[in-house]
């Protein structure tokens, strides 16, 4: 049985043709044939029999043509050679039967060959094996590439028989097979310098001569080049009546021979089990010369990874493994032409046969490995120009290549990014050089380090053999050592392993530009940034941020992170790579020159910021800072404005570590302002307490070291707002007491105002309403007197006379502030004045009104992106539909109010909702939930100083009990609640007293 594609398709049985069809079958066969062990899927095969326009019946006349092949050669006593194996087929034939891999066989063995004899009579038989051009008949298809590579194979393996012939002396043989093949092939050089050699040793030197200029002519008219130098040396030569081209050479020049050259694998190599497993699979897939790159930062293991996947696929390449460390990243890197040369000597070429030039040394290169399978491994490569000369054009050749760089310049490559190692990943490292017990006994702490390390493969290294060398130490004496960054890069060093000296090498490939833009990113310390953010850094325009940017990534320094929300590119840097950048800005730069550019880092915050308040105003207070103005792009600007909070989501992480890093610059006037700017809580609100709390703190200990007592007693103002925002009522008392205390120091009207109303707010959820009244109506004075908008403790104050039940006054107060907020544009006043007055409706039973004022505030609050007070008002909302019986109206509202005050953490809000659910439930008969949320409710009174909203869910408790048939426990909380009422001077005092319906 033999399966031959070097000619016409044919399948034959002791030499009688099997038939196989038309020209779509023979594609087919011959697809299989190609990669047979292999599984070739239909969309493949569809692409290859109908490269064009496949029909929608091209999955079905597949499966008839591969049932006719197997029927018919079934009749002739061949079976089972096309098998189906998802999600394709599979071809399956004996060894030796198929006439490629004969030939590819043979051609191997004839360059393993020892003399010329043996070699021309391996390469005679190979190229016996040929009955026409490979795959005859298949015009159009797909295959014409691979019948294109197996014909150069052919012109090849005849290349290699004439040398080989010319050296046993056949020059006279030769001479008539020459001249036709230079007739089929004028450009080709090699072909024309052997019948140049032939036609001299014959005495025909003219006519050597004369071929020389034909060849010239004729690559002048086809490619535009001028002949080679070894083809224009042989002409000279032959000019010069050389007598040496008389004789055949005593000996080859090139003994072919098997390099195996791969280092060793680091004994503790592990994890990347996918990225293995995609390389592995990408080297060995197929016939076609195949180019990988793996691209990481130093120290992410890169060597390592491609020197493991190199000896597993090692068996894939008989012909050999070359491996050379171009040192890329070094002061003196590999120049191509010294790799050649060690390449072409570990490939057989003595030495002096090797050429001088490059170009010489690549075309030979490239033609010994022709129809070879020898795997090339390149590691450390700079750059594309380093490592072009070295890359193989065809055959069954690959080439894996280890580079900082990505090597975007490279065609036609495949390209593998090399990340850190995963957490678990990490830690198995950190075991296979500790050892498991010693990790296992602190495993949390093995886990801390890998941390610290960045799980970068190199630096676990270095720090599991400092812990391998100094057995009695714990684990934890490392981390706490790496916990500091000021010494963590000198703690990652042990002999000759240095997580500096790597990142060093990376920095002195960079330009001045990008040396700058990594030393001021470290300098700044911010987890991810956008360009933007560079370019503040750098002083430079937006674009050529980017460039840089790009150059950064480009290098493996900095990491593309993600696309934003916004549709933003956004990047960060690595830890250790931060910290080595930080340290090279302090060696570097002045100071000055570094705190100017963290500074103009938060003066474009603060613009943008500043912008987005002028845009939507706050209902709050303002402190009035001088805020320099900072040049913000428009582009930028609009970005902001057209998203503020997804903008201030997504920076939100970056703009904490900047100002604390500018805190920490003595920058305070700034972050002073930033950490007050009027954003209102959907900005620096409740959920994002963390946050607000390292700013404050940082911003106040920066303003106490400079002695700059306005913008303490403004950053304890912030941070009792803080603390009432955490409902942390007593906690937020005092230190608004002593902000207070500190602004009447100083005479600031403006100040004393902003904590009254602070102060009266937390005494109105406190239930304290006398004592927030005074304080609300002082500060309400005091604005007047500066002539300022008292809108905010106005309409505090009313929502406070709204609780005693004095509803003239705090509808008057109502109106009034409405009427100022849409004066003053304030969306987010008018907004929160709506849901105030939908509250007074409801109180006063006038449900209608209090349903489309709660809906008005729901609209603006959507507007403006403020999720909380958008549930706040949809709460409200909800409650009057309740009022009105419309239980089923309110239940999935108030249940989304649930959700956005859980995953807000406003806990405030969480009891609010939970009481109206119970309610609800209650309304509904529905006492099991009643009960649940009720009780819910009151856990989460417990935690807070709030007796106004504790007695009023201990008031729906009562109605609760009662409703179960258990007046007496009903009557006590009732009795409770009443006492609480009447003790603050709550309006529910007066309408459970008089009878009135709660409301």
């Amino acid at each position: 049985m033999e399966f031959r594609l070097l000619g016409p398709v044919e399948v034959t049985v002791g030499g009688v043709p099997v038939p196989l069809g038309g020209a779509k079958p023979q594609t087919l066969l011959a697809a299989l044939l190609l990669e047979h062990g292999h599984i070739v899927p239909i969309p493949r095969l569809i692409d290859i029999i109908w490269p064009d326009d496949p029909p929608k019946t091209a999955k079905a006349a597949i499966q008839t043509y591969v049932r006719m092949l197997r029927q018919t050669m079934a009749r002739h006593g061949v079976a089972d050679v096309i098998l189906t194996r998802a999600p394709g087929y599979q071809a399956q034939i004996p060894a030796g039967s198929l006439d490629v891999a004969l030939f590819n066989q043979l051609l191997v063995q004839a360059r393993r060959a020892n003399t010329p004899q043996e070699t021309t009579e391996l390469l005679s038989g190979a190229l016996a094996l040929w009955r026409g051009p490979a795959l005859a008949g298949l015009h159009g298809s797909l295959l014409a590439g691979e019948a294109s590579r197996l014909e150069q194979l052919r012109l090849t393996a005849t290349e290699e028989r004439m040398d080989a012939d010319l050296a046993l002396g056949r020059h006279g043989q030769l001479v008539a097979e020459l001249a036709a093949l230079v007739g089929h092939h004028p450009a080709n050089e090699r072909l024309r310098g052997q019948y140049m050699t032939a036609l001299y040793r014959l005495g025909r030197q003219s006519d050597a001569l004369a071929s020389f200029r034909e060849g010239r002519q004729a690559l002048v008219e086809e490619l535009g080049v001028d002949p080679g130098p070894e083809l224009t040396s042989l002409y000279h030569a032959i000019l010069r009546g050389d007598q040496v081209l008389l004789a055949p050479p005593s000996d080859r020049t090139v003994r072919v021979t098997v390099p195996t050259q791969l280092p060793l694998v680091p004994a503790d190599f592990t994890g990347r089990t996918q990225q293995t497993s995609a390389l592995a699979t990408a080297l060995t897939a197929g016939p076609a010369s195949i180019i990988q790159v793996i691209a990481g930062r130093g120290g992410s293991g890169k060597s390592a990874l491609a020197t493991h996947v190199a000896h597993g696929v090692a068996a894939a390449f008989p012909d050999g493994q070359l491996y050379a460390e171009l040192r890329g990243m070094s002061d003196t890197p590999a120049e191509p032409g010294e790799v050649l040369g060690r390449f072409l000597q570990a490939l057989g070429v003595e030495p002096s046969a090797i050429p001088a030039a490059t170009a010489e040394r690549a075309e030979l290169y490239r033609g010994l490995l022709a129809g070879r399978r020898v795997l090339v491994l390149l590691d450390d490569a700079a750059d594309e120009r380093q490592v072009r000369p070295l890359l193989l054009g065809g055959g069954g050749c690959a080439v894996l290549i280890t580079s900082r760089n990505r090597l975007g310049g490279l065609a036609g490559v495949r390209r593998t990014d090399l990340d850190v190692l995963d957490p678990d990943e990490a830690v198995e490292l950190l075991v296979r050089i500790v050892g498991a017990d010693r990790v296992a006994a602190e495993e949390p702490v093995a886990r801390e380090i890998v941390e610290l390390c960045g799980r970068l493969p190199l630096a676990i290294r270095i720090a599991g053999a400092r812990l391998a060398t100094r057995q009695r130490w714990p684990l934890r004496l490392l981390a706490d050592r790496l916990t500091d960054e000021r010494r963590r890069l000198d703690e990652l060093t042990i002999a000759d392993l240095e997580v500096r000296a790597g990142f060093e090498l990376s920095y002195r490939g960079l330009d001045d530009d990008a040396r700058q833009t990594l030393r001021r990113l470290g300098h700044l310390g911010v987890p991810e940034f956008a360009s933007w953010v560079v370019a503040w850094l750098t002083d430079a325009p937006e674009t050529v941020a980017e460039d840089t940017v790009e150059r950064l990534v480009d290098a493996q320094v900095v990491d593309f992170s993600r696309v934003d929300d916004l549709g933003i590119p956004r990047y960060r840097v690595h830890d250790l790579v931060r910290i080595y950048g930080c340290e090279r800005a302090e060696a570097e730069e002045p100071a000055g020159a570094l705190a100017a550019a963290v500074g103009r880092v938060l003066g474009g915050w603060l613009t943008l910021a500043n912008q987005v308040t002028a845009d939507a105003p706050s209902d709050e207070i303002d402190w009035l800072h001088p805020a320099e103005a900072f040049p913000v792009s428009c582009e930028l600007t609009a970005q902001v404005l057209a998203a503020p909070h997804s903008w201030f989501d997504i920076e939100q992480p970056a703009l904490v570590v900047g100002l604390e890093r500018a805190a920490a610059l003595g920058l305070h006037e700034l972050v002073c302002q930033f950490a007050s700017a009027r954003l209102g809580p959907s900005f620096l609100g409740v959920n994002r307490f963390e946050s607000r709390e390292r700013i404050n703190r940082s911003a106040l200990a920066a303003a106490r070291l400079a002695g700059d007592r306005y913008g303490q007693a403004t950053m304890l103002a912030e941070l009792g707002r803080l603390r009432y925002d955490q409902d942390h009522f007593p906690e937020a008392r005092r230190i608004l007491d002593e902000a207070l205390g500190a602004f009447r120091e100083l005479g600031d009207a403006r100040g004393k105002a902003v904590v009254l109303s602070g102060l009266g707010v937390i005494c109105r959820e406190a239930g304290r309403l006398v004592e927030a009244l005074h304080f609300l109506d002082e500060a309400d004075a005091l604005l007047k007197e500066l002539g300022a908008d008292a809108g905010y403790p106005r309409r505090l104050a009313a929502s406070v006379r709204l609780e005693r039940g004095d509803y003239p006054a705090a509808w008057s107060g109502l109106e009034e502030c409405l009427a100022g907020y849409r004066r003053a544009g304030s969306r987010r006043g008018e907004g929160v004045t709506l849901r105030t007055m939908s509250l007074f409706h409801r109180a006063t039973g006038q449900y209608v009104p209090a349903i489309e004022a709660a809906e008005a505030a729901m609209a603006i609050f959507g507007q403006l992106g403020d999720k909380l007070m958008e549930a706040y008002s949809i709460r409200t909302w909800a409650k009057a539909h309740l009022r009105l019986g419309h239980t089923d109206l309110a239940l999935g509202p108030l249940e989304a109010v649930l959700s956005t005050c859980q995953a807000m953490g406003d806990r405030w809000g969480l009891g609010v909702a939970l009481r109206t659910l119970g309610e609800l439930h209650l309304a509904d008969g529905n006492l099991k939930d009643a009960a649940a949320c009720l009780t819910a409710s009151m856990e989460v009174w417990e935690g807070m100083d709030a007796p106004l909203w504790r007695a009023r869910t201990e008031r729906d408790l009562a109605l609760l009990y009662e409703a179960r048939g258990d007046a007496e426990t009903g009557a006590a909380l009732r009795d409770r609640a009443v006492k609480v009422f009447h003790m603050y001077g709550a309006r529910e005092y007066g309408e459970l007293n008089g009878g009135a319906a709660i409301r």
